[in-house]
C-alpha cells in the first residue's frame, strides 16, 4: 500500500526532510478536523452508510488491499451494496448493485455529473479541459454534443474505416513476421490502437515515415501518463499536503505534459500552415477529396459556424490526450484479455474461428462489414468485456449536493465510486459468473449493449457521462480481435501456462503480459503482406 508505506518512511531518522513534513502535515490535519468538526452542523436526519472504522487522522488507508476491486467486493459482501471508507480527509462511497448505480447513473444523473479528478488527472486533462473531467454544465454539453456530432457520428467513423483496415494490415504484416516465434500480445495491441487513434487525431498532417517516428515516442510519453494516473497518491487523500507534492506524481506529470503540449502545438501549426496553402493555393477543396481527420474538423469549425461553444486550443490538446489515454490502453488491453481467455479454452476459440470462416473465408481478410454478421464473435467480446472491465471502477462521480441513495445520505463532495467489476461478476444476476461463457449474451438480448440499459452490464459506464467514444470502440474492438484471430492460431510457449491473475490500476490489465506464439490460418501468403 503506497500511501501507508509513505506514512512509515516519514519516520524515518534519516532522512530529516520527509519526518519533519510528516509532523506538519499530522499537526495540520488534526487542527483541520478539529475545526470541521466544530463548524460542521449536526443533521441528526442524516445517516452515512456503514463501513469498517478507521484510524483517527488517515481513516482507512492502513488497511486497503492494493486490489481495490476485489478489496471493495469483500466490503460489499460484508457491509451490503453501500458502504463508506474514510481515506484520509475524503470520503469515498463505493456502490455495488445494479439497482444503486441506476439511481446514481440515471435517476439521480444530473446530480452525479461531475468528476473528483485526481491531482494526476486534473494535470493530464489541462485542469479538467476535457469532456470526462469538465464540471457537468452548458460547456460541457455543448462540447460533448460537438465531440458527438462531429467525431464520433456513424458518417465520421465510417469515413475513418479505409485508415482502421490499413493499421490492422500494419499489425497483421507485423505478427506475421515473427510467425513461430513469441509475440508479446499486449505490446502489439497497444501499438495498434495508439496507431488508429493518432491517425484519426491528425493522421492527415504527416506522411508514413514521419508519423511512425513521433507515434513511437507519443506511445511512450502515453504510457508513462497512464502509469501515473492509475498511482496512489498521498496528496489525493490530504488536499492539504498536495502543494508539496511529497511523491512527485505532479511534477513528473508536469514534465510529461512540457513535452506533449508543444508536440502538439506543432501539429496544430502544422495542419492550419497546410490549410492557408491550400487556400492560397484556390485549393479549398483540397481537403475534403479524402477523410478529414479531428484536428481538421475543429480546425474548421470556425469558419463552418457550427460551434455554440468556443472550442479552445487547450480543448483540443486534452481531447487529443483523453483520445490517447482513454483509447490505447484500454482497448489494447480488452483484445489482450479476450485472447488470453479464447487460448485457455480452445473450443470457444474453435467456434469463433469457424464462425469467421464462414462468413469471411480463409481466403480473404476481415473487413468491418463483416463484423455484423459475427454474433459469436460480439459475445466474446461482450463476455470480455463482462468479466473483465477495463476500468473496474469506472470514473468517479461527485455529487453536487447531498442526497439519498439507498436510504443512506451522500453528502455533497463525496466520491462516489462504482463497483462495474462486482456487479458484472454477482451471481444474483449472472449464472455461473466467473465462468467465461459468450452464449450467455446469445441468449439473452437484453444484456447486449454497451450504453447502458442495463445496469447489471456497465463496462462504459452509464448516463450523461458514460464513455463517448462507444461507437469508436464498437467498431475497433471487435474488428482487431476479429482480424487476430481469422489471421492466426495462437498457442502458448512450451511449458508455459495462461495466467489470467489480474493487476489492477486505472486499466484492469493481466499481471502477466501476454506471450503467445502465431501460426498463420489463412490459405494465400500474400493476404498477410
Amino acid at each position: 500500500m503506497e500511501a501507508w508505506l509513505w506514512l512509515l518512511e516519514a519516520k524515518n531518522p534519516n532522512n530529516e526532510l520527509t519526518r519533519a513534513l510528516f509532523t506538519i502535515s499530522i499537526i495540520l490535519t488534526a487542527i483541520s478536523c478539529y475545526l470541521w468538526v466544530l463548524k460542521k452542523p449536526v443533521d441528526r436526519n442524516s445517516r452515512l452508510p456503514p463501513g469498517p472504522l478507521g484510524l483517527p487522522i488517515v481513516g482507512n488507508i492502513p488497511f486497503i488491499d492494493p486490489e481495490l476491486h476485489k478489496y471493495f467486493a469483500k466490503l460489499t459482501n460484508k457491509y451490503g451494496p453501500i458502504f463508506k471508507l474514510k481515506l484520509g480527509s475524503k470520503l469515498v462511497i463505493v456502490l455495488g448493485s445494479p439497482e444503486l448505480a441506476e439511481v446514481v447513473m440515471k435517476e439521480l444523473d444530473s446530480t452525479f455529473a461531475n468528476r473528483d479528478p485526481s491531482v494526476a488527472a486534473k494535470s493530464y486533462s489541462y485542469g479538467g479541459a476535457d469532456m470526462t473531467f469538465t464540471n457537468y454544465g452548458p460547456h460541457w454539453r455543448n462540447v460533448r454534443a460537438l465531440c458527438v456530432k462531429e467525431i464520433f457520428s456513424k458518417n465520421t467513423l465510417d469515413s475513418f474505416s479505409t485508415l482502421r483496415r490499413q493499421e490492422i494490415r500494419r499489425t497483421l504484416r507485423s505478427v506475421y513476421s515473427k510467425v513461430n516465434t513469441t509475440v508479446n500480445i499486449r505490446q502489439e495491441m497497444f501499438l495498434t490502437m495508439l496507431n488508429v487513434i493518432m491517425s484519426m487525431m491528425w493522421g492527415g498532417t504527416f506522411g508514413d515515415e514521419e508519423r511512425n517516428k513521433i507515434g513511437l515516442e507519443y506511445g511512450r510519453v502515453a504510457g508513462e501518463v497512464i502509469d501515473y494516473l492509475g498511482r496512489t497518491n498521498i496528496s489525493d487523500f490530504f488536499p492539504v499536503l498536495a502543494k508539496f507534492d511529497l511523491q512527485g506524481v505532479e511534477r513528473r506529470l508536469k514534465e510529461l505534459i512540457s513535452w506533449l503540449d508543444p508536440f502538439f502545438d506543432s501539429i496544430i501549426n502544422k495542419r492550419v500552415e497546410m490549410d492557408r496553402e491550400l487556400k492560397t493555393n484556390g485549393d479549398q477543396d483540397a481537403t475534403k477529396k479524402e477523410f478529414k481527420d479531428f484536428l481538421q474538423v475543429f480546425l474548421q469549425l470556425p469558419d463552418q459556424g457550427k460551434s455554440k461553444t468556443p472550442f479552445t486550443t487547450t480543448n483540443l490538446k486534452a481531447l487529443f490526450m483523453s483520445l490517447a489515454v482513454g483509447g490505447t490502453d484500454t482497448t489494447g488491453v480488452t483484445v489482450e484479455w479476450a485472447m488470453a481467455e479464447l487460448i485457455k479454452q480452445p473450443r470457444i476459440m474453435k467456434r469463433a474461428q469457424e464462425e469467421l470462416d464462414t462468413v469471411v473465408g480463409r481466403n480473404n481478410n476481415v473487413e468491418e462489414c463483416h463484423i455484423s454478421k459475427l454474433p459469436y464473435l460480439g459475445a466474446v467480446v461482450k463476455e470480455t468485456l463482462r468479466l473483465h472491465p477495463s476500468v473496474p471502477l469506472l470514473v468517479s462521480r461527485c455529487p453536487s449536493s447531498t442526497c439519498n441513495v439507498g436510504g443512506y445520505a451522500i453528502p455533497k463532495g463525496a466520491q462516489v465510486l462504482v463497483n462495474a467489476w462486482e456487479i458484472q461478476r454477482n451471481p444474483e444476476y449472472w449464472a455461473n459468473p466467473l465462468e467465461f461463457r459468450p452464449e450467455r449474451f446469445l441468449q439473452n438480448s437484453d444484456k447486449s449493449d454497451f450504453i447502458g440499459n442495463d445496469f447489471r452490464y456497465i463496462p462504459f459506464g452509464a448516463g450523461r457521462k458514460g464513455c463517448v467514444g462507444i461507437p469508436l470502440v464498437e467498431r475497433i474492438l471487435p474488428y482487431t480481435l476479429a482480424s487476430l484471430l481469422h489471421s492466426f492460431e495462437l498457442k502458448m510457449p512450451e511449458g508455459v501456462e495462461i495466467d489470467l491473475s489480474e493487476k489492477f490500476g486505472i486499466v484492469l490489465k493481466i499481471s502477466t503480459p501476454l506471450h503467445a506464439i502465431p501460426l498463420p490460418r489463412l490459405s494465400d501468403p500474400s493476404l498477410y503482406v
